[in-house]
C-alpha cells in the first residue's frame, strides 16, 4: 500500500520535535507538506509518496509563484527540501526529488509601512487602565520602537528589561543575544505594565508577557494585534512583521546607518536591507532629492 503523504508529514514533524526545533518552524514545513498534498488531491491524483516527483515538485512550485508572494515561495520550498532530505536518510525513497532545485522567482511585493496615523488609532486602541490594555499598549511600542520579530517579542523575559538603561537584550535566531533600545513613552508603557504584571496570578514566571493562562504566545501575540488593529479601524491584514518594515523605513529616513539597522534588527545579511525597506523607498528617495537638490543652492 502506498504511503500516505498526511502519515508521514506526522513522523517528520515528531523527527523535528525531536531535533528541537521551534514550533513555528515545524508548524511551517508540515504545511508545505500539507499544501503540496492538497495540490495533487485537487488534480485527482493521489497525496502518495509516490508523487513526490521532481516534475510535480517544479509544477508546484511554479503556480506558487504565479499567487504567492515571494517570502511564502521560498518558506514553501524549504519546508518541502527539508521534508525530502528527512525521507532520503530515513530510506523512504531512493534519491532526493529536489537535488539542485532552486525556489522560483516570484513578485516581491513591498510590505506597506504604517502610517503616523494608523500607529496613533492602534495606541488609542488600547486606551485603558486594565491589564490587557496596559499589555497591549506596552507590546505594540516595542514593536514599534525596536522591530523585533515576533518570536523575538515573546522571548523576553522580565530580567531581559532593564527601564533605567533604557534597553533590554533579545535572543535572535541562532540564540544570538542583541540590545534593543526604547523611547520614552515606551518606557513609561512598560514601567505602567510592569506595575499591573506584579500583581497577576502568573507573576512568578519568568516571561514578560502574560495572559489569564501563562505565558504569551506568539500565535497569541498575532492575534492580539490583529484584534487591536480591527479595535482601530484598519482595514489591511495586520501582523508583526509591519512593524518590522515601518521600523526599518523610519530608521533609514531618519538618517540611520544601515550597518546599524543590521545590528538592530538582528540581520546577518545586507541582503534584508532592500527587502525591509521596499515599501519606503520611494519616500526615502525623495526626501533624499529634496534635501540635495542644487538647484536651490544657485
Amino acid at each position: 500500500m502506498a504511503e500516505r503523504l498526511d502519515d508521514l508529514r506526522a513522523s517528520f514533524v515528531r523527527h523535528l520535535r525531536a531535533e528541537g526545533k521551534a514550533e513555528r518552524t515545524r508548524r511551517l514545513y508540515a504545511m508545505s507538506i500539507s499544501m503540496f498534498a492538497d495540490w495533487l488531491t485537487d488534480r485527482g491524483r493521489p497525496a502518495t509518496l509516490e508523487e513526490l516527483t521532481r516534475s510535480a515538485i517544479r509544477e508546484w512550485l511554479a503556480e506558487l509563484a504565479e499567487t504567492r508572494e515571494a517570502s511564502t515561495v521560498r518558506t514553501r520550498f524549504a519546508g518541502l527540501r527539508r521534508f525530502c532530505g528527512w525521507l532520503l536518510a530515513e530510506g523512504e525513497i531512493p534519491a532526493h526529488p529536489m537535488k539542485g532545485l532552486t525556489a522560483p522567482t516570484a513578485a516581491e511585493r513591498p510590505v506597506p509601512v504604517l502610517d503616523d496615523g494608523e500607529l496613533v488609532a492602534l495606541i488609542k486602541a488600547c486606551a485603558g487602565k486594565d491589564f490587557v490594555d496596559r499589555r497591549d499598549e506596552a507590546l505594540i511600542r516595542v514593536l514599534l520602537d525596536c522591530g523585533v520579530r515576533v518570536s523575538e517579542l515573546c522571548g523576553l523575559k522580565v530580567a531581559d528589561v532593564d527601564l533605567d538603561r533604557e534597553m533590554a537584550l533579545i535572543t535572535g535566531k541562532a540564540n544570538k543575544i542583541r540590545p534593543i533600545y526604547f523611547s520614552t513613552r515606551t518606557i513609561r508603557a512598560l514601567d505602567r505594565y510592569l506595575r499591573e504584571r506584579r500583581r497577576h496570578r502568573w507573576a512568578h514566571l519568568e516571561a514578560l508577557w502574560l495572559t489569564q493562562r501563562g505565558a504569551l504566545s506568539t500565535d497569541g501575540a498575532r492575534e492580539r494585534i490583529k484584534a487591536r488593529a480591527e479595535q482601530a479601524g484598519l482595514r489591511d491584514r495586520m501582523h508583526p512583521h509591519r512593524f518590522r518594515h515601518t521600523f526599518a523605513h523610519d530608521f533609514l529616513i531618519n538618517g540611520g546607518g544601515e550597518r546599524d539597522l543590521m545590528r538592530l534588527a538582528g540581520w546577518s545579511s545586507d541582503a534584508m536591507l532592500s527587502r525591509y525597506g521596499a515599501a519606503g523607498a520611494d519616500v526615502r528617495a525623495r526626501e533624499a532629492a529634496r534635501r540635495l537638490r542644487r538647484g536651490d543652492r544657485v
